[in-house]
């Protein structure tokens, strides 16, 4: 018969040294288990007064990059299409708009994502258009709220320039 093996903080584990002769061995087992539960459990006051932490998120607008239905252009046009796209997201992240920006590593339909730092959707669809990858429909865009803290990439405001 084979050893039985128990799944436990996600690593499996083979308990053939707790043999059923030996009670003990579980019972410890069991009781480690529900003490390191109740220990991790969070602890309130009776009367309320214990605070929840803030909730310190905030809106963005996460944009999933896809091929759009216009492809077929020379490479040249192709070449001049992409200097175009690398330059408007240099602009709107410069002006605090774009804060992450990036390809996908394989091909397929998703080609790659923003992440926008404004407002409204009407003003993510606004800055969309001026970059010529979309407007010329090379790329199309399905564009989501998306909630994160305000922190590293995506503290607000313009960026500081490389001194350099």
């Amino acid at each position: 018969m084979a050893p039985k093996c128990y799944r436990l903080n996600g690593k499996i584990q083979n308990y053939l040294n707790f043999k059923r002769t030996q009670p003990t061995n579980m019972k410890s087992l069991l009781i480690v288990a529900a003490a390191a539960l109740l220990y991790s459990l969070p602890s309130y006051a009776q009367d309320g007064s214990a605070k929840k932490p803030p909730m310190n998120i905030r809106q963005y607008w996460f944009v999933m990059l896809v091929k759009g239905p216009n492809r077929n252009q020379d490479s040249a046009t192709a070449a001049k299409i992409q200097a175009g796209h690398m330059s408007n997201m240099d602009k709107l992240y410069f002006e605090g708009k774009l804060k992450v920006a990036g390809p996908f590593g394989e091909s397929g339909d998703w080609q790659g994502l923003f992440i926008f730092d404004c407002p409204t959707k009407q003003e993510v669809e606004q800055l969309l258009q001026t970059d010529p990858a979309i407007s010329s429909g090379r790329l199309n865009y399905i564009i989501k709220s998306w909630w994160t803290e305000p922190s590293g990439s995506f503290t607000p405001g313009i960026p500081k320039k490389d001194k350099g």
